[in-house]
């Protein structure tokens, strides 16, 4: 396991230093356009994923367009998205001050949320929909927080509302983990108060796994609650269907 992780550190090290360099070289032709952003965290987490030895699997297919809503289980999941759909995420706005996840971040257009903050709330609304008029599609993780897979929480709508008021149309999407030992999918997951260094670490070390995901149909919805409650269900749907396979 330590050698294994050891490995996978090295080989992320490289990875990570060849995108930010990547990143530079293509910012010196001139700004980069949204489009460019997406695809370049899109790449970035290809190699990523590579380097950590992840493979992945898509059921259904990856929208282009409109705001992505799907289930939280772990820092995993926007590596495993952003591979999948070159799409922007909302995310904690402490990630921001990550060391090197956060300019890392801020490079790929990111939209930082301060969650203890209804103006914070509201910038991101307005950034949202600029983003959807320019034609870039945005994930969004409805529960609030990862969670232990053993559920999906019920999702917050408040985020929802700048597709629904907009004839946005808003797709589910599902992540699963399967570990080729065998061992459940809680042991990749990120919640509670787990430090992210001592997690990475355990993760890096891990036994070969995949992940599953699964996109609906992209729907318009009126209702920010209508959308949210309903596309709660769906996922949750997804994900039994996925363990019964």
């Amino acid at each position: 396991m330590i050698f294994r992780a050891l490995r996978r550190a090295v080989a992320l090290g490289f990875v990570l230093a060849y995108c930010v360099f990547q990143f530079w070289l293509i910012r010196l032709r001139g700004p980069l356009t949204l489009a460019q952003r997406a695809k370049w965290m899109s790449d970035s987490c290809k190699r990523t994923l590579k380097s950590f030895g992840i493979r992945y699997t898509i059921e259904g297919t990856p929208p282009s367009y409109g705001l992505i809503v799907g289930n939280h289980l772990s820092y995993l999941d926007i590596l495993i998205y952003s591979a999948a759909v070159p799409a922007f995420f909302i995310s904690k706005v402490e990630i921001g001050s990550w060391l090197f996840f956060g300019p890392t971040a801020r490079m790929s257009g990111t939209i930082f949320l301060d969650r203890a903050s209804q103006r914070s709330a509201s910038t991101v609304a307005a950034l949202m929909v600029d983003r959807f008029k320019a034609g870039a599609p945005i994930m969004l993780f409805p529960e609030g927080t990862s969670t232990d897979g053993s559920r999906v929480l019920p999702f917050h709508p408040r985020l929802i509302d700048p597709a629904t008021s907009n004839g946005i149309p808003i797709t589910s999407a599902s992540v699963r983990y399967i570990i080729d030992s065998g061992q459940p999918e809680s042991e990749l997951c990120w919640y509670d108060n787990q430090l992210f260094i001592t997690h990475l670490w355990k993760t890096l070390g891990a036994d070969g796994f995949r992940a599953n995901l699964r996109f609906g149909k992209p729907t318009i919805y009126t209702d920010r609650r209508v959308a949210a409650d309903t596309t709660h269900a769906e996922i949750t749907a997804m994900r039994a269907a996925i363990f019964l396979n």
